[in-house]
Protein backbone atom coordinates (compact mmCIF):
# COMPACT_ATOMS: atom_id res chain seq x y z
CA UNK A 1 0.00 0.00 0.00
CA UNK A 2 1.67 3.01 -0.91
CA UNK A 3 1.70 6.29 1.24
CA UNK A 4 0.02 8.95 0.71
CA UNK A 5 1.25 12.63 0.71
CA UNK A 6 -0.98 15.81 1.00
CA UNK A 7 0.53 19.08 -0.92
CA UNK A 8 -1.04 22.20 0.48
CA UNK A 9 -0.26 25.03 -1.77
CA UNK A 10 -1.87 27.56 -3.64
CA UNK A 11 0.75 28.51 -6.63
CA UNK A 12 -1.04 27.20 -9.67
CA UNK A 13 1.79 24.60 -11.27
CA UNK A 14 4.36 23.47 -8.46
CA UNK A 15 2.13 21.60 -6.50
CA UNK A 16 1.52 19.49 -9.96
CA UNK A 17 4.49 19.29 -10.33
CA UNK A 18 5.53 17.87 -7.37
CA UNK A 19 2.70 15.08 -7.39
CA UNK A 20 3.83 13.84 -10.84
CA UNK A 21 7.42 13.24 -9.75
CA UNK A 22 6.03 11.60 -6.07
CA UNK A 23 4.01 9.33 -8.21
CA UNK A 24 6.71 8.31 -10.19
CA UNK A 25 8.24 7.26 -6.63
CA UNK A 26 4.98 5.07 -5.99
CA UNK A 27 3.91 7.66 -3.64
CA UNK A 28 0.18 8.49 -3.63
CA UNK A 29 -0.57 12.23 -3.69
CA UNK A 30 -3.43 14.87 -3.17
CA UNK A 31 -3.45 18.75 -3.75
CA UNK A 32 -5.18 21.37 -1.86
CA UNK A 33 -5.27 24.76 -2.98
CA UNK A 34 -6.06 25.92 0.66
CA UNK A 35 -5.74 25.19 3.76
CA UNK A 36 -9.66 24.84 4.61
CA UNK A 37 -9.09 22.34 1.78
CA UNK A 38 -6.49 20.32 3.04
CA UNK A 39 -7.83 20.42 6.52
CA UNK A 40 -10.92 18.72 5.11
CA UNK A 41 -8.98 16.23 3.22
CA UNK A 42 -7.03 15.03 6.18
CA UNK A 43 -10.29 14.54 7.71
CA UNK A 44 -11.10 12.66 4.77
CA UNK A 45 -8.54 10.03 4.35
CA UNK A 46 -5.25 8.86 6.05
CA UNK A 47 -2.61 11.00 5.36
CA UNK A 48 1.13 10.04 5.70
CA UNK A 49 3.02 13.40 5.57
CA UNK A 50 1.97 17.12 4.19
CA UNK A 51 3.88 19.42 2.16
CA UNK A 52 2.49 22.82 3.67
CA UNK A 53 3.26 26.17 1.79
CA UNK A 54 3.38 28.98 4.43
CA UNK A 55 2.02 31.28 2.45
CA UNK A 56 -2.15 30.62 1.88
CA UNK A 57 -5.43 32.01 1.62
CA UNK A 58 -7.76 32.03 4.10
CA UNK A 59 -5.99 29.65 6.65
CA UNK A 60 -1.92 30.57 7.18
CA UNK A 61 0.44 27.66 6.89
CA UNK A 62 1.22 27.97 10.65
CA UNK A 63 -2.61 27.83 11.65
CA UNK A 64 -3.16 24.97 9.48
CA UNK A 65 -0.13 23.22 11.62
CA UNK A 66 -1.54 24.44 14.36
CA UNK A 67 -5.11 22.71 13.74
CA UNK A 68 -3.09 19.75 12.12
CA UNK A 69 -1.58 19.16 15.58
CA UNK A 70 -4.81 19.50 17.62
CA UNK A 71 -6.62 16.35 15.58
CA UNK A 72 -2.98 14.23 14.38
CA UNK A 73 0.14 14.96 17.03
CA UNK A 74 2.35 12.19 14.67
CA UNK A 75 1.98 13.18 10.80
CA UNK A 76 4.73 14.71 9.64
CA UNK A 77 4.57 18.77 8.10
CA UNK A 78 7.24 19.57 5.84
CA UNK A 79 7.10 23.66 5.58
CA UNK A 80 7.73 25.08 2.01
CA UNK A 81 8.78 28.31 2.00
CA UNK A 82 10.56 31.53 0.57
CA UNK A 83 13.70 32.92 1.49
CA UNK A 84 12.21 35.81 3.37
CA UNK A 85 10.27 33.21 5.66
CA UNK A 86 12.71 31.51 7.30
CA UNK A 87 12.27 32.69 10.81
CA UNK A 88 8.48 31.96 10.64
CA UNK A 89 9.72 28.45 9.23
CA UNK A 90 12.03 28.25 12.40
CA UNK A 91 8.49 29.32 13.91
CA UNK A 92 6.75 26.40 12.41
CA UNK A 93 9.61 23.69 13.88
CA UNK A 94 9.01 24.61 17.17
CA UNK A 95 5.16 24.14 16.34
CA UNK A 96 6.04 20.30 15.47
CA UNK A 97 6.94 20.53 11.70
CA UNK A 98 8.96 18.00 10.48
CA UNK A 99 11.47 19.55 8.26
CA UNK A 100 11.54 22.83 5.64
CA UNK A 101 12.30 23.41 2.08
CA UNK A 102 13.22 27.22 0.48
CA UNK A 103 11.08 27.31 -2.79
CA UNK A 104 13.95 26.89 -5.37
CA UNK A 105 14.97 23.63 -4.23
CA UNK A 106 15.34 20.82 -6.91
CA UNK A 107 12.77 17.73 -6.94
CA UNK A 108 15.88 15.28 -5.89
CA UNK A 109 15.98 17.37 -2.36
CA UNK A 110 12.82 17.37 -1.94
CA UNK A 111 12.73 13.77 -2.61
CA UNK A 112 15.42 13.19 0.26
CA UNK A 113 13.16 15.00 2.52
CA UNK A 114 10.58 13.40 2.03
CA UNK A 115 12.00 10.19 2.85
CA UNK A 116 14.09 11.37 5.82
CA UNK A 117 10.60 12.57 7.31
CA UNK A 118 8.61 9.60 6.84
CA UNK A 119 11.34 7.18 8.33
CA UNK A 120 11.40 9.54 11.31
CA UNK A 121 7.67 9.52 11.25
CA UNK A 122 8.18 5.56 11.37
CA UNK A 123 10.96 5.43 14.06
CA UNK A 124 8.65 7.41 16.29
CA UNK A 125 5.90 5.46 16.28
CA UNK A 126 7.17 2.07 16.58
CA UNK A 127 9.68 3.60 19.87
CA UNK A 128 5.78 4.63 21.01
CA UNK A 129 4.82 1.50 20.26
CA UNK A 130 7.61 -0.67 22.12
CA UNK A 131 7.53 1.92 25.16
CA UNK A 132 3.51 1.36 25.46
CA UNK A 133 4.11 -2.25 25.21
CA UNK A 134 7.24 -2.36 27.74
CA UNK A 135 4.56 -0.38 29.84
CA UNK A 136 1.72 -2.76 29.37
CA UNK A 137 4.22 -5.49 30.29
CA UNK A 138 5.34 -4.37 33.56
CA UNK A 139 2.07 -2.99 34.31
CA UNK A 140 -0.47 -6.05 33.46
CA UNK A 141 2.54 -8.96 33.60
CA UNK A 142 4.72 -8.68 36.09
CA UNK A 143 2.90 -6.46 39.52
CA UNK A 144 -0.27 -8.86 39.26
CA UNK A 145 -2.16 -9.84 42.26
CA UNK A 146 -6.00 -9.91 43.40
CA UNK A 147 -5.30 -9.38 46.99
CA UNK A 148 -6.78 -6.06 48.80
CA UNK A 149 -3.22 -5.15 49.52
CA UNK A 150 -1.94 -5.54 46.23
CA UNK A 151 -4.76 -3.18 44.75
CA UNK A 152 -3.79 -0.85 47.05
CA UNK A 153 -0.13 -1.07 45.94
CA UNK A 154 -1.42 -0.99 42.16
CA UNK A 155 -3.11 2.40 43.32
CA UNK A 156 0.12 3.86 44.95
CA UNK A 157 2.10 2.84 41.94
CA UNK A 158 -0.17 5.21 39.61
CA UNK A 159 -0.02 8.01 42.46
CA UNK A 160 3.39 8.16 43.06
CA UNK A 161 4.48 7.61 38.89
CA UNK A 162 2.78 11.33 38.45
CA UNK A 163 4.98 12.67 40.79
CA UNK A 164 9.04 13.54 41.06
CA UNK A 165 9.44 12.88 44.80
CA UNK A 166 11.95 9.96 45.55
CA UNK A 167 9.77 6.93 46.53
CA UNK A 168 10.87 4.26 49.37
CA UNK A 169 9.93 0.48 48.19
CA UNK A 170 9.81 -2.17 51.15
CA UNK A 171 9.34 -5.28 51.64
CA UNK A 172 10.85 -8.72 51.98
CA UNK A 173 13.23 -9.73 49.83
CA UNK A 174 11.95 -11.81 46.73
CA UNK A 175 8.88 -9.74 46.69
CA UNK A 176 9.24 -7.81 43.86
CA UNK A 177 10.46 -4.14 44.59
CA UNK A 178 12.58 -3.89 41.80
CA UNK A 179 9.43 -4.36 39.44
CA UNK A 180 7.13 -2.19 40.93
CA UNK A 181 10.13 0.08 40.73
CA UNK A 182 10.28 -0.04 37.15
CA UNK A 183 6.55 -0.20 36.80
CA UNK A 184 6.73 3.40 38.42
CA UNK A 185 9.44 4.10 35.68
CA UNK A 186 7.28 3.35 33.21
CA UNK A 187 4.41 4.90 33.82
CA UNK A 188 6.10 8.26 34.44
CA UNK A 189 6.95 11.18 32.61
CA UNK A 190 10.68 9.45 32.41
CA UNK A 191 9.52 6.46 31.22
CA UNK A 192 11.42 7.38 27.51
CA UNK A 193 14.66 8.02 29.64
CA UNK A 194 16.86 5.40 30.48
CA UNK A 195 16.32 3.00 33.99
CA UNK A 196 19.24 2.08 35.76
CA UNK A 197 19.33 -0.12 38.79
CA UNK A 198 22.52 -0.78 41.32
CA UNK A 199 22.16 -3.31 43.94
CA UNK A 200 24.29 -1.63 47.23
CA UNK A 201 24.71 -4.87 49.16
CA UNK A 202 26.25 -6.24 46.27
CA UNK A 203 28.88 -3.60 45.67
CA UNK A 204 32.05 -3.32 47.53
CA UNK A 205 32.00 -0.34 49.83
CA UNK A 206 35.04 1.11 48.31
CA UNK A 207 34.02 0.93 44.54
CA UNK A 208 29.80 2.20 45.69
CA UNK A 209 31.27 5.98 45.37
CA UNK A 210 32.69 5.26 41.68
CA UNK A 211 29.49 3.20 40.37
CA UNK A 212 27.39 5.94 41.56
CA UNK A 213 29.29 9.22 40.37
CA UNK A 214 31.82 8.40 38.13
CA UNK A 215 35.68 9.48 37.94
CA UNK A 216 37.71 11.11 35.84
CA UNK A 217 41.01 10.44 34.71
CA UNK A 218 43.93 9.16 37.17
CA UNK A 219 41.52 9.50 40.07
CA UNK A 220 42.84 6.56 41.45
CA UNK A 221 45.63 3.99 40.29
CA UNK A 222 43.43 2.60 37.72
CA UNK A 223 41.88 5.18 36.65
CA UNK A 224 42.50 5.76 32.82
CA UNK A 225 40.12 7.49 31.80
CA UNK A 226 36.60 8.98 32.67
CA UNK A 227 34.02 6.76 33.45
CA UNK A 228 30.44 8.57 34.06
CA UNK A 229 28.51 7.15 36.89
CA UNK A 230 24.73 5.70 37.05
CA UNK A 231 23.61 9.46 38.12
CA UNK A 232 25.14 10.69 35.05
CA UNK A 233 23.85 7.33 32.73
CA UNK A 234 20.25 7.42 34.02
CA UNK A 235 19.82 11.29 32.74
CA UNK A 236 16.13 11.87 31.99
CA UNK A 237 15.50 8.71 33.75
CA UNK A 238 15.16 6.96 36.57
CA UNK A 239 18.13 5.47 39.12
CA UNK A 240 16.86 2.27 41.51
CA UNK A 241 19.08 2.10 44.54
CA UNK A 242 18.08 -1.48 45.43
CA UNK A 243 18.85 -2.51 49.69
CA UNK A 244 19.34 0.94 50.28
CA UNK A 245 19.66 0.37 53.87
CA UNK A 246 23.35 -1.57 53.45
CA UNK A 247 24.69 1.86 51.91
CA UNK A 248 27.46 2.82 54.38
CA UNK A 249 26.91 6.15 56.21
CA UNK A 250 29.74 8.07 54.19
CA UNK A 251 27.93 7.51 51.11
CA UNK A 252 24.87 8.23 52.97
CA UNK A 253 25.92 11.85 53.77
CA UNK A 254 26.86 12.08 49.95
CA UNK A 255 23.55 10.68 48.44
CA UNK A 256 21.77 13.25 50.15
CA UNK A 257 23.31 16.01 49.45
CA UNK A 258 23.10 14.97 45.46
CA UNK A 259 19.60 14.83 46.19
CA UNK A 260 18.94 18.18 47.82
CA UNK A 261 21.27 20.04 45.90
CA UNK A 262 20.55 18.00 42.50
CA UNK A 263 24.74 18.22 41.79
CA UNK A 264 27.73 16.30 42.14
CA UNK A 265 31.45 16.08 41.30
CA UNK A 266 32.63 12.99 39.69
CA UNK A 267 35.51 11.40 41.87
CA UNK A 268 38.57 13.47 40.93
CA UNK A 269 36.65 16.23 39.38
CA UNK A 270 36.65 19.83 40.05
CA UNK A 271 33.22 20.14 37.29
CA UNK A 272 29.70 20.23 38.86
CA UNK A 273 28.01 17.90 37.32
CA UNK A 274 23.75 18.99 37.34
CA UNK A 275 21.45 16.10 37.70
CA UNK A 276 18.02 15.70 36.11
CA UNK A 277 17.33 11.80 37.52
CA UNK A 278 14.69 10.60 39.59
CA UNK A 279 15.72 8.18 42.42
CA UNK A 280 13.63 5.76 43.55
CA UNK A 281 15.12 3.36 46.66
CA UNK A 282 13.81 -0.22 47.99
CA UNK A 283 15.01 -2.30 51.26
CA UNK A 284 13.43 -5.39 53.39
CA UNK A 285 15.76 -3.87 56.49
CA UNK A 286 13.06 -2.09 59.24
CA UNK A 287 14.67 1.80 58.45
CA UNK A 288 12.75 2.91 61.87
CA UNK A 289 15.50 0.37 63.67
CA UNK A 290 18.34 1.40 61.79
CA UNK A 291 17.56 4.92 62.63
CA UNK A 292 17.71 4.12 66.10
CA UNK A 293 21.12 1.86 65.94
CA UNK A 294 22.31 4.99 63.79
CA UNK A 295 23.02 2.24 61.23
CA UNK A 296 20.94 4.64 58.40
CA UNK A 297 20.83 8.14 58.89
CA UNK A 298 17.64 9.99 59.87
CA UNK A 299 17.60 12.54 57.54
CA UNK A 300 18.10 10.81 54.38
CA UNK A 301 15.58 8.50 55.59
CA UNK A 302 12.89 11.61 55.99
CA UNK A 303 13.91 12.64 52.25
CA UNK A 304 13.34 8.57 50.95
CA UNK A 305 10.35 8.43 53.03
CA UNK A 306 8.11 11.24 51.49
CA UNK A 307 6.01 8.30 49.46
CA UNK A 308 6.03 4.65 50.44
CA UNK A 309 5.12 1.35 49.37
CA UNK A 310 4.86 -1.85 51.26
CA UNK A 311 4.89 -5.09 49.64
CA UNK A 312 3.14 -7.52 51.23
CA UNK A 313 5.21 -11.09 51.89
CA UNK A 314 3.52 -13.86 49.33
CA UNK A 315 2.34 -15.83 52.33
CA UNK A 316 0.35 -13.01 53.25
CA UNK A 317 -1.35 -13.08 49.70
CA UNK A 318 -2.13 -16.81 49.11
CA UNK A 319 -4.44 -15.84 46.95
CA UNK A 320 -2.00 -14.55 43.89
CA UNK A 321 0.23 -17.53 44.18
CA UNK A 322 -1.17 -19.48 41.83
CA UNK A 323 -1.60 -16.39 39.92
CA UNK A 324 2.21 -15.49 39.82
CA UNK A 325 2.84 -19.58 39.06
CA UNK A 326 0.39 -19.50 35.69
CA UNK A 327 2.22 -16.22 34.57
CA UNK A 328 5.78 -18.22 35.33
CA UNK A 329 4.53 -20.98 33.42
CA UNK A 330 3.60 -18.80 30.56
CA UNK A 331 6.94 -17.08 30.30
CA UNK A 332 9.09 -20.73 30.54
CA UNK A 333 7.01 -21.92 27.99
CA UNK A 334 8.17 -19.29 25.65
CA UNK A 335 11.89 -19.79 26.75
CA UNK A 336 12.17 -23.89 27.11
CA UNK A 337 9.62 -23.77 24.18
CA UNK A 338 7.40 -26.33 26.18
CA UNK A 339 3.51 -26.18 26.38
CA UNK A 340 2.75 -27.12 30.05
CA UNK A 341 -1.20 -25.89 30.33
CA UNK A 342 -2.10 -26.66 33.98
CA UNK A 343 -0.76 -27.97 37.68
CA UNK A 344 -2.27 -30.38 38.66
CA UNK A 345 -4.63 -30.03 41.68
CA UNK A 346 -2.27 -32.27 43.90
CA UNK A 347 0.38 -30.20 43.25
CA UNK A 348 -1.72 -26.62 43.71
CA UNK A 349 -2.23 -27.44 47.25
CA UNK A 350 1.25 -28.16 48.13
CA UNK A 351 2.33 -24.51 46.61
CA UNK A 352 -0.97 -23.09 48.14
CA UNK A 353 0.28 -25.12 52.03
CA UNK A 354 4.13 -23.95 51.10
CA UNK A 355 5.19 -20.16 53.42
CA UNK A 356 7.02 -19.12 50.73
CA UNK A 357 10.36 -17.59 52.76
CA UNK A 358 11.95 -16.64 49.90
CA UNK A 359 8.63 -15.04 48.22
CA UNK A 360 8.14 -14.45 44.58
CA UNK A 361 11.77 -15.11 43.61
CA UNK A 362 11.39 -18.39 45.04
CA UNK A 363 8.43 -19.34 43.51
CA UNK A 364 9.79 -18.48 40.02
CA UNK A 365 12.63 -20.38 40.64
CA UNK A 366 10.17 -23.25 42.06
CA UNK A 367 8.34 -23.44 38.41
CA UNK A 368 11.70 -23.08 36.48
CA UNK A 369 12.81 -26.19 38.26
CA UNK A 370 9.34 -28.44 38.23
CA UNK A 371 9.33 -27.58 34.28
CA UNK A 372 12.98 -28.67 33.94
CA UNK A 373 12.03 -31.95 35.63
CA UNK A 374 8.97 -32.90 34.10
CA UNK A 375 7.98 -33.21 30.18
CA UNK A 376 4.31 -33.09 30.40
CA UNK A 377 1.26 -30.87 29.93
CA UNK A 378 0.97 -30.99 33.70
CA UNK A 379 2.74 -30.03 36.24
CA UNK A 380 2.65 -32.56 39.53
CA UNK A 381 3.57 -33.21 42.82
CA UNK A 382 6.71 -35.37 41.68
CA UNK A 383 8.17 -32.39 39.79
CA UNK A 384 7.89 -30.09 42.57
CA UNK A 385 11.38 -29.55 44.62
CA UNK A 386 11.57 -31.84 47.82
CA UNK A 387 11.41 -28.60 50.33
CA UNK A 388 8.28 -28.20 48.72
CA UNK A 389 6.61 -31.68 49.10
CA UNK A 390 8.34 -32.55 52.37
CA UNK A 391 6.77 -30.46 53.98
CA UNK A 392 4.73 -31.62 57.12
CA UNK A 393 0.78 -29.82 57.95
CA UNK A 394 -0.40 -30.14 61.22
CA UNK A 395 -1.59 -33.09 61.69
CA UNK A 396 2.02 -34.19 61.01
CA UNK A 397 0.85 -36.31 57.89
CA UNK A 398 3.03 -36.08 54.46
CA UNK A 399 2.19 -33.17 52.40
CA UNK A 400 2.96 -35.18 49.23
CA UNK A 401 1.24 -37.97 50.08
CA UNK A 402 -2.65 -37.00 48.80
CA UNK A 403 -3.76 -40.34 49.35
CA UNK A 404 -2.90 -40.91 53.18
CA UNK A 405 -4.45 -37.23 54.00
CA UNK A 406 -7.58 -38.15 51.92
CA UNK A 407 -7.94 -41.32 53.93
CA UNK A 408 -7.39 -39.27 57.30
CA UNK A 409 -10.25 -37.12 55.96
CA UNK A 410 -12.79 -39.79 55.07
CA UNK A 411 -15.61 -40.12 58.17
CA UNK A 412 -14.68 -42.58 60.36
CA UNK A 413 -15.96 -46.31 59.76
CA UNK A 414 -16.41 -45.32 56.07
CA UNK A 415 -13.46 -46.45 54.03
CA UNK A 416 -15.04 -46.15 50.12
CA UNK A 417 -12.92 -48.86 48.74
CA UNK A 418 -13.88 -48.01 44.96
CA UNK A 419 -13.17 -44.67 45.50
CA UNK A 420 -9.94 -44.76 47.39
CA UNK A 421 -8.84 -48.09 44.50
CA UNK A 422 -10.15 -45.49 41.52
CA UNK A 423 -8.12 -42.70 42.94
CA UNK A 424 -4.83 -44.87 43.01
CA UNK A 425 -5.52 -46.25 39.65
CA UNK A 426 -5.86 -42.73 38.07
CA UNK A 427 -2.63 -41.55 39.65
CA UNK A 428 -0.39 -44.69 38.55
CA UNK A 429 -1.98 -43.74 34.85
CA UNK A 430 -0.45 -40.38 35.40
CA UNK A 431 2.69 -41.52 36.46
CA UNK A 432 3.45 -44.30 33.72
CA UNK A 433 2.69 -41.65 31.00
CA UNK A 434 4.48 -39.47 32.63
CA UNK A 435 7.73 -41.42 33.00
CA UNK A 436 7.31 -42.58 29.49
CA UNK A 437 6.87 -38.95 28.40
CA UNK A 438 3.36 -40.22 26.96
CA UNK A 439 4.63 -42.79 24.68
CA UNK A 440 1.77 -45.34 25.43
CA UNK A 441 3.27 -48.75 24.68
CA UNK A 442 6.00 -47.79 27.33
CA UNK A 443 3.45 -46.95 29.95
CA UNK A 444 1.72 -50.17 29.53
CA UNK A 445 4.93 -52.05 30.41
CA UNK A 446 5.51 -50.08 33.26
CA UNK A 447 1.85 -50.50 34.76
CA UNK A 448 2.36 -54.30 34.15
CA UNK A 449 -0.52 -54.47 31.27
CA UNK A 450 -0.59 -56.88 28.53
CA UNK A 451 -2.42 -54.80 25.88
CA UNK A 452 -2.05 -51.11 24.69
CA UNK A 453 -5.76 -51.04 24.26
CA UNK A 454 -6.06 -51.77 28.26
CA UNK A 455 -4.25 -48.36 29.06
CA UNK A 456 -6.46 -46.93 26.40
CA UNK A 457 -9.34 -47.98 28.50
CA UNK A 458 -8.17 -46.42 31.88
CA UNK A 459 -6.97 -43.00 30.39
CA UNK A 460 -10.34 -42.56 28.84
CA UNK A 461 -12.06 -43.57 32.07
CA UNK A 462 -10.12 -41.56 34.23
CA UNK A 463 -10.42 -38.91 31.54
CA UNK A 464 -6.67 -38.27 30.87
CA UNK A 465 -5.81 -37.16 27.51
Amino acid sequence: MSLAILIIDDEPYLPHQFARFLKRHSYEVATAADGEAGLAEMHRRTIDLVLLDLRLPKLSGLEVLTQIRTFDVDVPVVILTAYGDVQTAVTAMKLGAADYLLKGFDLEELLLVVQRALETSAMSRELRQLRQERRDNYHFNYVVGHSERMREVFDMVARVARSEASVLIMGESGTGKEVVAHAIHEQSARASGPFHALNCAAIASHLLESELFGYEPYAFTDAKKQKRGLLELAESGTLFLDEVGEMPLDMQAKLLRVLETRTFFRLGGSKEVTLDVRVLAATNRDLKQARATGSFRSDLYYRFAVLTIQLPPLRERTGDILLFASRFIDDFNRSMGRNVKRISPEAQKLLLAYPWPGNIRELKNVIEWSMIMGSSEELLPMHLPQEIVGQVDRDGIAAYDPWERWLRARPTGTLALEEIIARVEKHLVRWALEMAKNNRTQATELLGLAKVDQLRYLMKKHLIE
